[in-house]
């Protein structure tokens, strides 16, 4: 296969992913829905379709191929060193204040999302499944690490721990996976009508939360003071993605585990981020332009990467 055919193949998986997002992003500046959708189709999005579609997707999976413990494992220990990683740059490079902001900003993705959506794009149902299952050390260690970062770097506010367990547990995605693997592991049938309502469901998931994403994306924001965002984006986007995922390989993971890998640890910043560091009192503008650069960043790194480690031969 020639570079150009590798390219091409590689975009067929991106493209319609990122096209997604700055669809949002053209349809919020034209006016063709606003903020109010934006929130309202979110919220459907995060407590109904994306739940709805983790199921679906778990209840037709192989637990034996989704639930796949070392990869589980690889991906919550390169999570805390991801983690740790940021914490030591952001000590030599960030004014103390915003240092949680810049942590945070700089290893929690988008995974739920975007990182779901490539999954899928790339490898269809064991993507899906593989991902969904995936999702659950995610959610655990992203909401975690985030609030020590956050809660370290502003003393001045109270973190209610045992709020945030409760979020945790009754996160929908995870109640989702909960749910989903009984069904999978003793297959339980479902009535097909219910199977194909399900799937109706759950297609709405991945395009209206791209445009979500896209029209919550403000480029103007961008115009400030934006250097310890570029360096938290850097991070994010191009070091500890490349890092994580030199270390999967090195381990011995390689296809469609790898490629998985990649996916969720290239991911943008999660939005969520953002509404974390302002209940917690933090610099929100800074959270706000690490989001913006890093979905901006996505549609080149994440292809780059897939096109990079393709040519490769380790997916």
């Amino acid at each position: 296969m020639s570079l150009i055919e590798l390219f091409a193949r590689t975009l067929d998986v991106t493209l319609p992913v990122f096209a997604m997002v700055f669809v949002g992003l053209g349809l919020k500046r034209l006016g063709w829905i606003d903020a109010a959708f934006v929130s309202t189709a979110s919220a459907l999005v995060f407590k109904a379709t994306l739940p709805t579609l983790i199921f679906m997707s778990l209840v037709q999976a192989d637990l034996a191929v989704a639930l796949n413990l070392p990869l589980l494992l690889f991906f919550a220990l390169a999570t805390l060193a991801q983690f740790l990683v940021s914490w030591a740059w952001a000590h030599y490079r960030v004014p103390y204040a915003d240092r949680g902001v810049y942590i945070q900003g700089a290893f929690r993705g988008n995974c739920g999302i975007v990182g779901l959506a490539l999954a899928a794009a790339m490898y269809g149902s064991y993507g899906l499944s593989a991902g969904g299952v995936l999702l659950g050390v995610v959610i655990l260690t992203y909401n975690a690490l985030s609030v020590i970062a956050l809660a370290t770097f502003q003393p001045g506010q109270s973190t209610d721990w045992r709020s945030l367990l409760g979020s945790i547990v009754t996160n929908p995605l995870i109640l989702a996976v909960m749910v989903a693997v009984p069904f999978a592991a003793f297959e339980l049938p479902l009535p097909r009508w219910l199977m194909t309502s399900g799937e109706y469901f759950a297609s709405l998931t991945l395009p209206l939360a791209l445009i979500c994403i896209g029209a919550t994306l403000s480029v103007s924001s961008l115009r400030g003071d934006s250097q310890a965002a570029l360096g938290a984006s850097t991070l994010k986007m191009v070091v500890l993605p490349g890092l994580a995922t030199l270390a999967a390989w090195l381990l011995g993971f390689t296809g469609r585990e790898l490629g998985l890998l990649f996916l969720f640890f290239a991911s943008p910043t999660a939005a969520a981020s953002f509404v974390m560091v302002k209940a917690l009192g933090g610099n929100t503008a800074l959270a706000a332009n690490i989001i913006a650069m890093t979905t901006l960043m996505a549609s080149v790194t994440v292809t780059l990467g897939i096109f990079l480690l393709r040519g490769l031969g380790w997916i």
